[in-house]
């Protein structure tokens, strides 16, 4: 009777462990946040799993899903995935906004090839995430990135927070642009000190 017992406990904890997709898809909707956090966990790796999170991400209100739905996300970094959270920077609701800047951080390989678009996105704010995203973004074109925004775009709020980044990351390769910078924008005081301020900081000042 006791090894009976014990088949039938670990036929159930066998069943427990593989719930199909169907049933995940189901819990990432239930009223328990706990079902949805572990749904948001488990569905990698089930089909369209990229949508299904998205879809939950968009209506979610409990800080601790959301987080696991943003980390799965960031596992799976497939094309459906990243254009989600694109859409997340465009979003009215900043806490999701600020998720989504972080979580694409952790995609340089994925979020690399649409870079360029972001960054000459008709919508100065999601210009500016873009440049928030390059923060930690750990990619070899960062700093082209940098030095093509203090180049070509229009706005001052764009181009101080991608001034304000280079003064992290910038090689001397960014100097000339810098200096380029500081005389198209030479009536913003901000745009001066901080343009100055890399520049102290590449040269070693």
């Amino acid at each position: 009777m006791a090894l009976l017992k014990r088949k039938k406990a670990s036929i159930t904890k066998s069943v427990t462990k593989t719930k199909d997709c169907s049933q995940l898809r189901a819990l990432l909707i239930a009223d328990s946040a706990q079902d949805r956090r572990c749904a948001a966990r488990d569905l990698i790796g089930c089909p369209h799993a990229s949508t299904s999170l998205l879809e939950q991400l968009a209506c979610e209100q409990e800080t601790s899903v959301r987080q696991v739905i943003l980390s799965s996300l960031t596992q799976i970094g497939d094309q459906p995935a990243v254009t989600g959270l694109v859409h997340c920077l465009r979003s009215e609701d900043v806490s999701l906004r600020n998720e989504a800047i972080e979580a694409m951080k952790h995609l340089p390989e994925a979020v690399a090839p649409i870079m360029a678009n972001l960054l000459n996105d008709p919508d100065p704010d999601v210009r500016i995430f873009s440049v928030n995203i390059l923060e930690s973004l750990c990619h070899p074109a960062v700093e082209t990135w940098l030095i093509d925004v203090i180049r070509d775009d229009k706005h001052v709020n764009v181009c101080a927070t991608a001034v304000d980044l280079l003064g992290e990351v910038g090689s001397p390769a960014a100097l000339t642009e810098l200096n380029n910078l500081k005389q198209r924008f030479g009536d913003e005081p901000y745009i001066q000190f901080t343009a100055d301020l890399a520049i102290r900081r590449i040269q070693g000042g």
